[in-house]
């Protein structure tokens, strides 16, 4: 990191680009604190992570179950994967001029465009995790008298946690990329629309804090989920 900063200084010091074209790092600093006294870019900030944090939430609590359904009834697998698969193929901001005509202008395009790019491919992770567990498991836990509530969460759970935490992470900064392009065209706020209007001002510096808080904050998300990892029930799937 600190080597790219130096190569950005560089290159902004040698004038390779227009000034108003490539903003050096001094001029990005600038920037950042003009946008933390001004109190907008904390604003920017709570309102992308409100609409990822929603939309993500609803996609994983309608997602996950779907995909255990799926996953232990064959007939419905193969009756619904099909559409699932059609729908996680098309591309989530296919859904913008929707969702501006369903929803207007604000924070609910944005949350159903997360979900849109969130939902399916949570379903296919947990589908493809449930349907991978072995056969054995199942046998042991009926030996054992285990069923129903009691089979889910002591043998179908820890077993698939694994793959669906990495598919939530994955899917995590795919709801972070598609706030950013739907706060550029539905929103009035948030992060997407701040680059957006720091574009249409030819404020190049500004444009750049928003693309550092961006991923900043992505890395920042990845990390908490990372740390679902260390879990003793979802551990062992790891080391297995």
């Amino acid at each position: 990191m600190f080597l790219i900063v130096v190569l950005w200084g560089v290159l902004s010091a040698l004038t390779v680009f227009p000034s108003s074209l490539f903003p050096s790092p001094l001029d990005v600093v600038r920037g950042f604190l003009e946008e933390i006294q001004s109190g907008r870019l904390l604003d920017d900030i709570i309102a992308s992570l409100f609409r990822v944090c929603t939309g993500f939430a609803i996609a994983a609590g309608a997602g996950v179950p779907l995909g255990l359904v799926l996953g232990h009834r064959a007939r419905f697998r193969q009756a619904l994967l099909p559409l699932v698969n059609f729908f996680r193929s098309l591309s989530p901001l296919a859904w913008i001029p929707f969702a501006i005509l369903w929803f207007g202008i604000g924070d609910l395009p944005a949350i159903f465009l997360i979900f849109m790019a969130s939902f399916f491919p949570i379903v296919l992770a947990t589908t493809a995790a449930v349907a991978s567990i072995p056969t054995i498991y199942f046998r042991v836990a009926e030996d054992y008298g285990l069923g129903g509530s009691q089979l889910l969460r002591e043998v179908t759970l820890p077993a698939i946690l694994p793959q669906v935490i990495t598919a939530l992470r994955v899917t995590a900064g795919l709801a972070w990329v598609v706030v950013v392009a739907a706060e550029m065209i539905a929103g009035r706020d948030g992060l997407g629309f701040a680059i957006w209007d720091a574009r249409n001002g030819l404020r190049m510096d500004l444009l750049v804090v928003g693309m550092i808080v961006i991923g900043a904050i992505g890395v920042v998300v990845d990390r908490l989920l990372v740390r679902l990892m260390l879990l003793p029930s979802v551990r062992w799937g790891y080391e297995r």
